[in-house]
């Protein structure tokens, strides 16, 4: 029989809370348990549970996309259409395919998507989650990230824009409604610039936003911001988008609403 030290170990390092007990307390009670960790993650969750359907979204682009982490929330949200990963980094694109595998509606791509096609590095850091095309900068952020924000290896990569990849899928899918997501460690700016021919298409973009510069030439999160309204595209929510530089406000997600797709829906 388990002891209870045994057992109060087990849930502190195994993620019960999300796992078993949140998915029977939301379904038989209507109410969500979680860790102080995960608040953004499910402010983030409910948000596009709305977003989602509100604007018929019928593909979702998942750039950046780890070991899967976004896509798998999507899906918690009762998004059932087509999601596109991309994640160019071997070991998360590993577990991506894993986590993908029984999912036919989930399509993985083991490319880095940049503003142009071209052959370069990738920089793996000491926490993958930090990896990217950038070169890591601590001159506005000290100690607090140095570590994680280390490049530990670098791997060769041919990149691909986000009009390819949207041509690509668009004939294969035949989607009219697509959602961006851009989670790329400082690149999103030039991934849309590289690609602008193809934003209107988008009825919403989600795109990570620099307070504190994490990397070296990279724009803050007004000049995004910026950016993304010179194309038609508007405020929706801010999301946190990590727990573990408090009390310290670095990186946050901004969800856009494309304002041609809001006035269709309104005619």
């Amino acid at each position: 029989m388990m002891s209870l030290k045994t057992f109060v170990h087990k849930l502190k390092h195994v993620n019960y809370v999300d796992r078993i007990f949140d998915p029977i307390a939301e379904k038989v009670f209507g109410v969500r348990l979680m860790q102080p960790r995960r608040v953004g993650v499910i402010f983030e969750q409910v948000h596009l549970k709305r977003f989602l359907p509100h604007y018929q979204v019928d593909c979702v682009f998942d750039v950046g996309a780890n070991e899967g982490q976004y896509a798998k929330m999507v899906r918690r949200t009762g998004y059932k259409g087509p999601i596109i990963s991309f994640e160019p980094v071997p070991r998360a694109l590993e577990k991506l395919r894993k986590n993908a595998k029984h999912d036919p509606n989930w399509y993985v791509e083991g490319v880095a998507l940049d503003g142009t096609a071209r052959q370069t590095t990738f920089k793996v850091m000491a926490i993958d989650q930090f990896s990217s095309l950038n070169t890591p900068s601590d001159r506005e952020t000290g100690e607090t990230l140095k570590k994680s924000n280390t490049v530990v290896s670098e791997i060769p990569v041919q990149t691909v824009t986000l009009k390819e990849m949207y041509d690509k899928y668009q004939a294969k899918l035949g989607f009219k409604r697509p959602y961006l997501k851009m989670d790329t460690q400082g690149s999103d700016l030039t991934i849309a610039q590289g690609s602008e021919r193809v934003l209107h298409h988008f009825v919403g973009i989600q795109s990570e936003v620099s307070i504190k510069k994490l990397y070296e030439g990279v724009p803050d999160y007004t000049e995004l911001i910026e950016f993304y309204r010179s194309k038609g595209f508007e405020l929706s929510a801010f999301v946190p988008n990590n727990a573990g530089t408090f009390p310290y406000l670095i990186e946050t997600d901004i969800i856009m609403y494309n304002k041609g797709f809001d006035a269709e829906r309104a005619a």
